[in-house]
């Protein structure tokens, strides 16, 4: 027999002041490992949202990011001339790009930092449809002009449209601006890719990355196995999403496992308290707890009540500790991208999620700090705190 919940809420609420102390331990351990989460999430869906389920990305074979490879023309000129990759009015949806990096001062401190430039096409445009220009124009080819993702161009200084930015040792001129949507593309700037090849003193006609939109569903696998059998194809062909996605690991996971200990750390100052709160609540009530023994309640049910008192005890905590990470949600920060070198912006992202996980943290801490006075409880000898009654 299991005693009713209405004693556990209870005793919360006559205990209140000790009550609240142990919430507000465990809600910033919450509050803190939410936030890291957060930020885990916010910076790998800004990378694998850069990709598309439609497009295939074809590197060089043994590339380990776009910046070590190189796609020559000759082997351009066989990716458009699959039948897995889709055409259009102008021809096949292909983009050749090239990516550099540059140094720009950062608008909030005027120091120096690496953006992305990326060398492309007008049908990049196409080919990267969540790509969509609200300020200005794209930029004309063939002109030295720049086309700034809003990110970007909220990170750095002298990149609003109709400023005039210096990129190895060329004049560009801002003509617009463009949303990609919360993906790694808004961190960039983009531009003409052979003027780009120019400018830093690139061989003409090499890229580093082929993005292509494909003609069907199965069309990456086949793409790869036309790829295999051409002698002069040494490419690694792979859907879009799933090089965002390995992109986006290390950094990932750095992230999740650094905020994780900070969150452990704290969490043991939080489990104290707990347990400094149910081991003073079991001194407090050994009368109570031999009253509830005498009528027929045993060793589990008392157990079982102490564990639910101090997992409502946390779940409240879990609950402030979320609420005080919500605000995060949406907002934007910057963070060094390992793969490129390059600065990426990125909005946090408190997804349920995350949320469920800094729930479940809480019910552990709970757990965690509950238990032993728990079973504490249920030794309380029954004859001698009842002769003190």
């Amino acid at each position: 027999m299991a005693l009713p919940l209405i004693y556990n809420f209870e005793s919360v609420r006559v205990r209140w002041a000790s009550t609240v102390v142990a919430v507000l331990g465990i809600a910033g351990s919450v509050g803190v490992f939410v936030a890291m989460l957060a930020l885990a999430r916010g910076f790998q869906a800004a990378l694998v949202s850069s990709g598309s389920e439609h497009n295939a990305m074809v590197r060089r074979a043994g590339a380990t990011s776009e910046m070590d490879s190189a796609i020559t023309l000759e082997q351009l000129r066989a990716i458009e001339d699959s039948t897995e990759v889709m055409r259009g009015a102008d021809g096949p949806l292909v983009s050749p790009e090239v990516v550099v990096v540059a140094a720009l001062p950062l608008a909030k401190t005027g120091t120096d930092a690496m953006v992305q430039l990326r060398g492309v096409s007008l049908k990049a445009l196409a080919v990267h449809d969540k790509v969509k220009i609200v300020n200005g124009r794209f930029f004309t080819p063939g002109l030295f002009e720049l086309t700034v993702g809003k990110n970007a161009k909220n990170a750095y200084r002298g990149v609003a449209v109709g400023d005039e930015v210096k990129l190895g040792g060329t004049v560009w001129k801002v003509v617009g601006s463009f949303d990609a949507g919360g993906s790694a593309f808004d961190s960039e700037i983009w531009l003409d890719a052979n003027l780009l090849n120019a400018t830093y003193q690139r061989p003409t006609g090499i890229h580093q990355s082929v993005a292509a939109r494909l003609a069907g569903d199965d069309a990456v696998g086949a793409l790869e196995r036309r790829f295999a059998t051409d002698p002069r194809m040494k490419v690694r062909v792979e859907r879009e999403t799933d090089y965002y996605k390995r992109a986006s690991q290390q950094m990932t996971t750095f992230i999740t496992v650094l905020g994780s200990l900070v969150a452990l750390v704290m969490a043991l100052g939080a489990v104290f308290a707990a347990l400094n709160t149910m081991y003073s609540a079991v001194a407090e009530r050994s009368r109570e707890i031999a009253t509830i023994r005498a009528l027929g309640f045993g060793e589990g049910a008392v157990v079982l009540s102490f564990v639910i008192e101090a997992l409502l005890v946390a779940l409240a905590g879990g609950i402030v500790g979320c609420l005080a990470a919500l605000p995060l949600n949406g907002l934007v920060t910057q963070t060094l991208n390992f793969q490129t070198f390059s600065h990426l912006s990125f909005a946090f992202r408190v997804t349920p999620e995350v949320v469920g996980w800094g729930i479940a943290f809480a019910l552990f801490m709970g757990l965690v700090g509950g238990l032993p006075p728990a079973v504490r409880a249920a030794r309380v000898p029954v004859v001698v705190a009842l002769r003190d009654l």
